[in-house]
């Protein structure tokens, strides 16, 4: 659900994104905007701070507010296409040693998508798990429901609503983490064997994973824009896969969200090609625009579609509680699902639950959320000073902290990911999104840390040696 304040700025952005406002254009004063709009000045000066948060507009003291310069543009980069067959994942090895070196704390954080540690609420959260220790009840501290504690599900219905979803609470499985939850679901639903549709270039997780639990992929073609739907639709009706995983909102690497018309698409192909849909939703609530976009689930009528997520990539890697929220079709698969899942710590369940009816959850995001925006803003800009003259491709998320790179196609990004390893420095390279080496000249790099000089430095490094390769 949108406050009035959210839809009115919602209103100003599209003027500004459409060039109906332009760049140093003065705005009404916050009176005149209450009048105007019949509100409270109250209202009126949330709106402003909303789209001034959001990199929008500017305070000019003792002139008013005025509409910022537009954000530093860049081509977005390409997608190759490809042929869509049924195949083995073939990097399983190289995919566990870049995923292991992407965690090394002592390595230059491009690597891992994770948040640095100024950015989260670490004393809040501290407090809410005292306090959730501290009225424990005694049944807390035996075994846990397997399907997670009540009162944690019950959090996340209140939560969720906010944002204008509604999920029962018998509907929710918490788990440890989101690819916990992953692995569990393909695993009860799929056979070793199987062919799981994933739109590419897609977060080497989760190919790792499929590698890992014995599944085979069918890929589809993705880019900075969305998901190729004409080819979605036509590998479900060729290859009839029985999963589905992919990412609709600030997919990881891409940035994209897609829109509701194709959210909506998505669903209804689901439904009619029987194919269940496992939606990563994990960056939602990393949006820059103020409001969770509603996930693909949103629009599941039949019961397709099974929502994934948890608060690792919004509050913290560290902290291990997901969930997965189940539909109609899957209902008389409750028993196996729940003798599967492992109970997950109740302290931390609790501590969350009580972070989220605390509002601190809710608080912490709206600080977040504008601080990424204009993290990751940083991050492009210096990233394309740094590589010019070179013609390279960058993408313009509106929401989580991933950046993908397109180098020129000569350039060999695993031999750059090796080269930064001897620097100390960690990167991942293209080549583990997906296959046939077509990303092999592609990056992902992290922005979840303020761009230090160290950073600055180590970004230099990457161009300076893309620059030499390049002759």
């Amino acid at each position: 659900m949108q406050f009035h304040y959210q839809r009115l700025a919602q209103q100003i952005a599209n003027k500004i994104y459409q060039q109906q406002l332009l760049p140093q254009q003065k705005l009404s004063s916050l009176r005149d905007f209450a009048d105007q709009h019949q509100v409270s000045i109250s209202t009126a000066q949330r709106c402003y701070e909303l789209l001034e948060a959001q990199g929008l507009i500017e305070v000019k003291a003792k002139s008013g507010y005025f509409v910022k310069a537009p954000k530093l543009s860049s081509r977005l980069p390409t997608s190759p296409s490809f042929k869509s067959k049924p195949r083995a994942v073939t990097n399983l090895l190289l995919q566990n040693q870049i995923q292991e070196a992407s965690i090394q704390p002592h390595l230059i954080p491009f690597g891992a998508i994770q948040l640095s540690p100024e950015l989260i609420p670490i004393e809040p959260l501290r407090r809410s798990i005292q306090r959730a220790l501290k009225h424990c009840k005694p049944e807390d501290f035996l075994y846990c429901n397997r399907q997670g504690h009540l009162h944690l599900r019950e959090a996340l219905v209140a939560h969720w609503l906010e944002d204008g979803m509604y999920i029962a609470p018998e509907d929710i499985f918490i788990t440890n983490g989101c690819m916990p939850a992953l692995a569990l679901l393909i695993q009860q639903l799929s056979l070793q064997g199987d062919s799981i549709l994933v739109p590419t270039p897609t977060f080497n997780g989760q190919l790792r994973l499929i590698a890992g639990l014995k599944r085979r992929i069918i890929e589809t073609p993705a880019d900075a824009t969305g998901i190729d739907l004409v080819r979605l639709e036509q590998a479900m009706a060729e290859h009839r896969p029985k999963l589905c995983l992919l990412t609709a909102n600030f997919q990881n690497p891409l940035g994209y969200c897609l829109s509701d018309v194709d959210k909506q698409k998505i669903a209804q192909l689901a439904a009619q090609y029987h194919c269940i849909i496992l939606e990563d939703d994990i960056y939602a609530e990393c949006s820059y625009q103020g409001q969770r976009p509603l996930p693909i689930k949103y629009w599941d009528q039949q019961g397709y579609v099974v929502w994934v997520g948890s608060v690792s990539k919004s509050l913290s890697t560290a902290y291990r509680v997901g969930w997965f929220c189940m539909g109609e079709q899957l209902k008389a698969m409750y028993p196996e699902l729940f003798s599967a899942n492992a109970s997950v710590n109740t302290p931390l369940q609790l501590g969350l639950a009580d972070f989220i009816y605390s509002r601190e959850y809710r608080n912490h995001l709206r600080r977040l959320q504008p601080q990424l925006m204009q993290q990751v803003e940083q991050y492009r800009r210096y990233i394309l000073k740094a590589f010019a003259p070179l013609n390279i491709g960058l993408s313009q998320p509106q929401g989580g902290y991933a950046l993908w790179l397109e180098l020129p196609q000569k350039i060999d990004s695993l031999a750059l990911y090796l080269a930064a390893q001897k620097k100390q420095i960690n990167i991942v390279p293209g080549v583990v999104f997906g296959e046939d080496e077509r990303y092999q000249h592609f990056v992902r790099l992290n922005a979840g840390h303020a761009l230090t000089p160290q950073l600055q430095e180590a970004i230099l490094f990457l161009a300076d040696w893309v620059k030499q390769e390049m002759g």
